[in-house]
C-alpha cells in the first residue's frame, strides 16, 4: 500500500472518530435538557398508569357544558317573537288552552307540557326540548315511519295529555313549532345537545318492589301529587300546579313515562322538588321503586294498534306484548332487566 493510501485512511479514520465524538456529546447534551425540561412542562404520561395523560387543564365550563336555550329577547322580528312566545306559553299552560275548561279546546285532561318537559323543555335531563330542531323529522321505531315535530307534538296530546292531536296547520301547533326550533337552534342537524333527555340510571339487579315504592311515595311525593296521586289544581282550577301521577286526568298507559325506565330516570334527577342532575335527593333503588308503585296505579287506557310494527325493536322496558324474546310481560314491565338486555345484546352479535 503507498504511503498516500495509507495517509488518505488515516485521515478517514481520525475524522470519524471526531463525528462520534461530537454526535456522542450532542446526545448527552440534549438527554441533560430533556431532564431540564421535564421539571418545567406538564407530564405527559400518568404515572400510575403510563398512560397517556391530559396535558391540558379543561375549565369548570367545559367540563359543564351543557345545552342552554337562545334568548327570546333576541329575536329582532317582532312576529317570530311574538310566535315563539306564543309557543312557549302554550308550553307552560296547555290546559289553560286545551284542558277540559280550555279557551280554545277541550281536548286534554288538564296537564300541561311542562309537567312532563321542565320549565318549558329547557332543564337538563328534564326531557328538554334541546335535540328536537336538530333530529326532526327522522324516522322512528314506535310508528316505523319518520315523524315530524308536529307528529311528535301530537303524541304528546294523545298520550301523555290523554287528549286528541291538535290541527297540523293551526296557529297553536305553528307556535309550538317554533318555540321548539327557536331554542334549539343553537344545535347542529343530526347532533343531540348535552343534557338533553334522561339521564340513565344503572339497573336494578332485581324486580322493581312497588310496595317499596309505595313508602317512597308516601314519604317524599304525596305532599305535591297528594296521597291518592291526584295532584293539586291551581286556584283558578283549569290547571294543575303539580299534576295528577295516577287516576282519570293523569298520562294513560301508552305515554312515554309509563315505560317504568322513563319513570325511574326522570324522578331520580328532577324529584322531589329541587333536585338535579348534579344533585338527587332519591337513591337509585328509590327512583325504580317508586316509578314502580306510581306505574302499577289505575290510570287511562289506550291502545295504538299501529305501535311498534317492528316488535324486535320495542325497547325492553315496553309494557305490553307481543315481544320477539320468551320473557314474561311482568318481566318487561318490573323486572329486573338486566337478562332482557343481555339476550337482545348477545343475539346482535351472532
Amino acid at each position: 500500500m503507498h504511503h498516500k493510501e495509507q495517509d488518505f485512511i488515516s485521515s478517514i479514520l481520525k475524522n470519524a472518530q471526531r463525528l462520534l465524538i461530537i454526535s456522542l456529546i450532542i446526545i448527552v447534551g440534549f438527554a441533560f435538557l430533556m431532564l431540564d425540561m421535564a421539571n418545567v412542562l406538564p407530564k405527559v404520561f400518568n404515572d400510575s398508569d403510563n398512560k397517556i395523560a391530559d396535558i391540558t387543564q379543561p375549565d369548570a365550563k367545559a367540563k359543564n357544558d351543557f345545552w342552554s336555550p337562545p334568548d327570546i329577547s333576541t329575536i329582532k322580528d317582532d312576529a317570530k317573537k311574538e310566535l315563539v312566545l306564543k309557543g312557549k306559553d302554550l308550553i307552560q299552560n296547555t290546559a289553560k288552552y286545551f284542558g277540559p275548561k280550555g279557551s280554545v279546546a277541550h281536548t286534554s285532561n288538564g296537564m300541561n307540557c311542562q309537567n312532563c318537559h321542565l320549565n318549558a323543555g329547557t332543564s337538563i335531563f328534564g326531557n328538554n326540548y334541546g335535540s328536537v330542531a336538530s333530529t326532526y323529522p327522522k324516522l322512528r321505531s314506535r310508528s316505523g315511519t319518520f315523524e315530524t315535530i308536529p307528529k311528535r307534538i301530537n303524541d304528546c296530546f294523545e298520550r301523555s295529555l290523554n287528549g286528541s292531536g291538535l290541527d297540523t296547520l293551526s296557529n297553536e301547533m305553528l307556535a309550538m313549532v317554533s318555540y321548539m326550533q327557536f331554542i334549539g337552534s343553537g344545535v347542529e342537524h343530526g347532533k343531540k345537545a348535552k343534557g338533553s333527555g334522561l339521564k340513565t340510571i344503572p339497573f336494578l339487579d332485581r324486580a322493581v318492589d312497588p310496595e317499596k315504592g309505595e313508602k317512597i311515595y308516601a314519604a317524599k311525593c304525596a305532599s305535591c301529587h297528594m296521597p291518592n296521586g291526584e295532584g293539586q289544581l291551581t286556584q283558578e282550577g283549569n290547571s294543575y300546579t303539580y299534576p295528577p301521577l295516577w287516576g282519570p286526568n293523569s298520562y294513560n298507559d301508552a305515554a312515554g313515562l309509563y315505560r317504568i325506565t322513563n319513570f325511574a330516570k326522570y324522578v331520580k334527577f328532577n324529584m322531589p322538588l329541587g333536585s338535579t342532575h348534579e344533585s338527587p335527593q332519591l337513591t337509585d333503588e328509590e327512583a325504580w321503586d317508586v316509578a314502580g308503585f306510581v306505574n302499577t296505579r289505575q290510570r287511562p287506557q289506550k291502545r295504538f294498534p299501529k305501535d311498534w310494527p317492528d316488535i324486535s325493536k320495542k325497547p325492553i322496558d315496553h309494557p305490553f306484548g307481543p315481544y320477539a324474546d320468551a320473557f314474561p310481560e311482568k318481566q318487561h314491565k318490573l323486572g329486573p332487566f338486566g337478562p332482557i338486555q343481555e339476550y337482545y345484546a348477545n343475539k346482535s352479535q351472532k
